[in-house]
C-alpha cells in the first residue's frame, strides 16, 4: 500500500535540469507574453513568480501544450521544473542554456 502525503514532494522521477532555474525564469518570461497574447489577463511586477508560473502552466495545460502532472504531484515546485522542460524543448538546440 502506498501513503501520499497531504503536500507533494518532488516528483522523484523528474532530473534537475542543467540551468534550471535560468531555463525556468526565462519560461517566466515567454509564457507571461503567451498569457497576455491569448488574452488570459496580464500579470503585475508585483505577482510573485509561484503564482505567475501556475497561471502559465494552468493556461499551458488548457491549451494542451504541455502534458499535465498528475493530481497528486501538482505542486508549484513540479509545475516550475515542467516549466522549464517546456522552455528547453522551445529554444534552438544550439542554444546557450542548453549546455
Amino acid at each position: 500500500m502506498q501513503i501520499f502525503s497531504a503536500q507533494p514532494e518532488s516528483l522523484p522521477n523528474l532530473k534537475k535540469l542543467k540551468h534550471e532555474s535560468e531555463l525556468f525564469k526565462e519560461a517566466l518570461r515567454v509564457g507571461e507574453r503567451y498569457f497576455k497574447a491569448r488574452g488570459a489577463g496580464q500579470f503585475d511586477n508585483t505577482d510573485h513568480a509561484d503564482l505567475k508560473a501556475r497561471a502559465i502552466y494552468l493556461l499551458l495545460v488548457k491549451d494542451k501544450l504541455i502534458q499535465p502532472l498528475a493530481t497528486q504531484d501538482e505542486s508549484v515546485q513540479n509545475m516550475r521544473h515542467k516549466l522549464a522542460l517546456w522552455m528547453s524543448r522551445q529554444l534552438p538546440a544550439d542554444h546557450e542554456l542548453l549546455h
